[in-house]
């Protein structure tokens, strides 16, 4: 008996949240256009017709993500009361990221996405996320010029990314912990991303 192939009413969303799923549940390393398109009932030729290869489908995921990225960025800074609770906010926005979907974050961060061939409207996403962040940073030591602004914003984003890594590595045990909780090391952490502490 021959399954009757199935008309996906916008296969091309389709295609992008199941890649979101698979992202997370599998890893980015692991996303297959054929498996995506059994999983939705489609032939295997059929996302071809609206991405031309997995890493189109994975450069589209990720745009998305620092489009999230860099509304969550916007929102922390809207929602707070003044610059420097703003920076913090933003900075806790990037961890929220990292902590809540980690295969995304992964597929952002620590893959090969922004490399020399990718697509143009991911670089658009990750650019407009990278200005928010810097913005932030501008709002909150508004007499620092380009230069040091920048320095601030990536080194600050360096501490984050670099304590994301141990966590999400098992790095982090608990006798080098103890006697911090939770979330006293997160606030130590998010201290030094923002030069306090």
């Amino acid at each position: 008996m021959s399954r009757r192939p199935y008309h996906h009413g916008d296969l091309r969303e389709a295609l992008v949240a199941a890649a979101q799923a698979a992202v997370e549940t599998s890893g980015p390393e692991a996303l297959s256009l054929r498996d995506l398109a059994q999983s939705l009932g489609v032939s295997t030729a059929a996302p071809y017709r609206h991405f031309p290869d997995r890493r189109a489908l994975l450069d589209e995921v990720a745009a998305r993500g620092f489009a999230d990225l860099d509304a969550a960025y916007r929102a922390a800074r809207a929602g707070a009361p003044n610059p420097r609770a703003a920076m913090r906010e933003t900075a806790r926005a990037y961890l929220n990221l990292a902590f809540s979907r980690p295969g995304l974050f992964r597929l952002m961060f620590a893959s090969d996405a922004l490399g020399v061939d990718a697509s143009p409207a991911l670089l658009a996403a990750a650019g407009q996320a990278w200005e928010s962040l810097y913005a932030a940073a501008r709002a909150a030591e508004p007499d620092a010029d380009l230069a040091a602004v920048k320095r601030r914003a990536i080194t600050g984003w360096s501490t984050l990314h670099g304590f994301i890594t141990l966590v999400q590595g098992g790095r982090l045990k608990g006798f080098m912990t103890e006697p911090l909780s939770e979330a006293e090391l997160l606030e130590a952490v998010l201290d030094k991303s923002l030069g306090e502490g």
